[in-house]
């Protein structure tokens, strides 16, 4: 299917704050921040919700559905709806939250097949690096086919990835419900767990970039990622791992996909060991399962932290076929333990080496590679009462080489949603062997029956 290439525009046609429908006690009034929320980024998380045409309930309906259900669980989720004060605490004074209504100057189908990151931005209700002291904010945005978007941002120093879920899900179980959560409440023990600290002289913002970033999704079908599964494990294609003690288990998808992703990087970038540079790849961890007693998935807040591994730098093009990576990463995965959450909950040793690694950054002695995993989260559960979304995706980020994964709306691959800078992404895209390993120039995407392409600018 192929499309005018016309820009794809958005108008804004009101704005106007939600406010809880019940006052905060003023027992709740300050929420603290954890030490984890003190070092969080000053970002907002971004996902845009698609939804088709229901021709049962039109869109002006759905909106006021989307306030009031969203007036409901923010007394529910309070902190959001206040307002943050110098990295220290929230005032849950119940301002609310920005609520964003708007029209596509197209159709639904125009803008999620062969979607394009840049795109998704505008289905925003501000930058990502424009926090302000914001807890979260919305956007609903009207499409000329009657369906619809729902772009949702929240403040990366009041919640983590799991927490974000957690919110949009409890606000479409509100909004199906009729004012009743799906399974329990948020639990707010953050900085009862990890206690602030005084992070004099530590700058979160280190890592957002003023370079040009571009944002590309590379999708791996799961035939593609078992073989880059197989390939670790010992057992398929992929070069002689006769040097290299094998990983004792057969790599997740994740797994796989990272240790690909990061050998294609060094390659397309033909980088050499330099004695100057410190190599890096990140992993996101959850926390809340690694602490003794665990954490429910209902505890709210940043309850997450990076797995630091340290690749070592090998002439030539490829390190070890990602045999070495992969295995610094379970390493790296398996040592935040007992003692490194006892650490964290100290917190001056852990502030000390993050303030090590930003002196580096800075010095640009530090070469950093993110990932994080949005793969197995409930992604698609976020039925407002119309149907589950039939696309989910998220926005051109603010960091340099960060790659997040998502699940396929299908189910059956991998979304990558790979930032780097421009002249980076341009390498990296016409590195044959990924090439070889994503989509063909198109796939079916089962869930909505349109055509999508594996790179999309």
């Amino acid at each position: 299917m192929k499309f005018p290439t016309m820009e794809i525009e958005i108008e804004v046609i009101s704005k106007e704050t939600i406010k809880p429908s019940s006052p905060t006690p003023k027992s709740q009034s300050k929420y603290y921040l954890s030490f984890l929320d003190q070092i969080a980024p000053p970002i907002f998380m971004p996902l845009v919700y698609f939804y088709p045409a229901d021709n049962k309930i039109d869109n002006s309906e759905k909106s006021k559905h989307l306030k009031k259900s969203l007036s409901q669980v923010l007394s529910i989720f309070y902190p959001l709806a206040g307002r943050l004060v110098d990295d220290l605490y929230i005032d849950c004074n119940d301002q609310g939250a920005p609520y964003v209504e708007a029209e596509a100057n197209c159709n639904l189908s125009r803008v999620i097949t062969n979607p394009i990151p840049r795109n998704m931005n505008k289905f925003l209700p501000y930058r990502l690096d424009d926090l302000q002291n914001l807890g979260m904010a919305v956007q609903v945005t009207f499409f000329q086919c009657g369906g619809l978007a729902v772009g949702l941002v929240i403040s990366h120093k009041i919640a983590d990835a799991l927490s974000f879920f957690l919110f949009a899900n409890s606000w479409a179980a509100v909004a199906r419900n009729g004012n009743a959560l799906d399974g329990p409440g948020p639990k707010y023990e953050g900085a009862t767990i990890f206690p602030p600290r005084d992070v004099l002289g530590f700058k979160p913002s280190t890592g957002i970039v003023k370079d040009e970033i571009v944002t590309k999704i590379f999708t791996f079908p799961t035939s593609k990622i078992s073989r880059l599964q197989d390939r670790y494990s010992g057992g398929g294609e992929g070069g002689d791992p006769t040097d290299v003690e094998l990983p004792k288990q057969r790599p997740t998808r994740v797994e796989a996909l990272s240790a690909f992703i990061w050998t294609r990087f060094i390659s397309a970038m033909e980088m050499k060991p330099d004695p100057n540079k410190v190599y890096t790849v990140l992993h996101a961890v959850n926390l809340r399962t690694r602490l003794d007693p665990p954490l429910s998935e209902y505890h709210f807040g940043n309850i997450s932290r990076l797995a630091i591994a340290v690749p070592d730098m090998v002439d030539g093009s490829v390190i070890d076929n990602g045999y070495e990576l992969l295995q610094k990463v379970r390493g790296a995965i398996r040592a935040v333990n007992g003692d490194y959450v006892a650490q964290l909950k100290e917190g001056d040793k852990h502030l000390n080496f993050i303030k090590e690694r930003m002196a580096q950054a800075n010095k640009g002695e530090l070469v950093t590679f993110n990932f994080t995993s949005l793969c197995r989260f409930p992604l698609y559960e976020a039925d407002f009462g119309w149907g589950k979304p039939v696309w989910v995706g998220s926005a051109g980020m603010t960091y340099k080489n960060l790659v997040t994964f998502m699940d396929t709306a299908s189910g059956d691959g991998i979304e990558a949603w790979v930032n780097l800078k421009k002249e980076d992404m341009e390498k990296l895209e016409a590195d044959l062997e990924l090439q070889e390993f994503l989509c063909p120039s198109s796939v079916d995407v089962k869930s909505f029956g349109f055509q999508k392409l594996a790179i999309v600018n």
